[in-house]
């Protein structure tokens, strides 16, 4: 008999379980026993590839198929609840496309979160036009998103995120800026995200901030945007001190990604990927597939149940 939690203040979830090459099966297997009085939750995968991947990892845990995932009928909660998505394709990026559409539309039809597992990029690069699901799902869903990482010393946002470095001055127009400024600081208001900073800090582009324009004029540039339009962004910083005084509860917002996210991923150990812009809430773990230590046991999963009691 399926057992059911009544309590209302309990929130669900949907979970695209990604790519099953990495350690994101063990990571929601081992995580089940202490969420599962706290979320309800759904696992958008291929049932075959999970109970291959449970076997391996020898679990016990009883795999419950649900077959109304909008209403969550029969479901229980001592068993790890599944929406069994068949893989119509033989390219695996497109298995996994169709499975995060169908992710995708269940959290814009009922509004519940969406965790989304790492994925391997290069396995769409290979074959589509394909920055990260960030930019994805903003794209199927027509809408521009930001990615935030949020910790629990401090936060994250860069301008620019997967793409070549050569192409992030391109970003750095008067213009552009502006308006992605703009749009960053209408997201992080918005009341269901619940995102509270006590201070937005900006980082330089340049090295010790162009010293004195000397290597170039970029933070020049930024400063006098922020002066005019943005007086409650403090800075720009150098990029290389910035992160000295580990204050919390801070955001930085950064020109490209490995500016902020090297800091990021060393000083917090419950990082989460949190996307603004979607109708509903989007996060991902702030880790990668990590492959090499799949069947291991080794895989840690502070931040995955992260994005779960968020």
């Amino acid at each position: 008999m399926s057992l059911y939690m009544h309590n209302k203040k309990i929130k669900k979830k949907y979970i695209f379980i990604g790519d099953t090459n990495s350690i994101n099966i063990e990571i929601i297997l081992k995580s089940h026993d202490y969420l599962k009085n706290k979320v309800m939750y759904v696992v958008i995968c291929n049932k075959s590839e999970l109970k291959k991947y449970a076997q391996r990892m020898k679990s016990n845990l009883i795999i419950n198929e649900i077959f109304d995932p909008i209403k969550f009928s029969n479901y229980n909660i001592n068993a790890l609840n599944i929406f069994n998505v068949h893989n119509k394709y033989r390219e695996k990026y497109k298995n996994l496309l169709n499975q995060i559409k169908l992710s995708n539309n269940f959290s814009m039809m009922t509004g519940y979160d969406l965790i989304t597992m790492p994925i391997h990029k290069s396995i769409f690069k290979q074959k589509i036009n394909f920055t990260g699901l960030t930019e994805y799902l903003g794209k199927i869903n027509n809408t521009t998103t930001v990615m935030l990482m949020h910790g629990e010393n401090f936060s994250i946002i860069p301008l620019t995120t997967h793409i070549n470095l050569k192409k992030i001055h391109e970003n750095l127009k008067k213009i552009k800026l502006k308006y992605q400024i703009n749009n960053i600081l209408n997201l992080i208001r918005i009341k269901k995200y619940n995102l509270k900073f006590k201070s937005i800090k900006f980082l330089c582009y340049n090295p010790h901030c162009g010293e004195e324009n000397t290597i170039g004029k970029e933070d020049f540039l930024i400063k006098k945007l922020l002066k005019k339009n943005f007086n409650k962004i403090l800075g720009p910083y150098p990029a290389d001190s910035a992160f000295k005084k580990n204050e919390k509860d801070n955001l930085f917002i950064s020109t490209y990604h490995d500016q902020a996210l090297i800091p990021f991923k060393i000083l917090n150990k419950k990082g989460v990927n949190f996307t603004l812009g979607l109708n509903y809430r989007r996060f991902s773990p702030a880790h990668g597939t990590a492959k090499d230590i799949k069947f291991k046991d080794k895989a840690n999963n502070a931040s995955y149940v992260q994005c779960m009691i968020i």
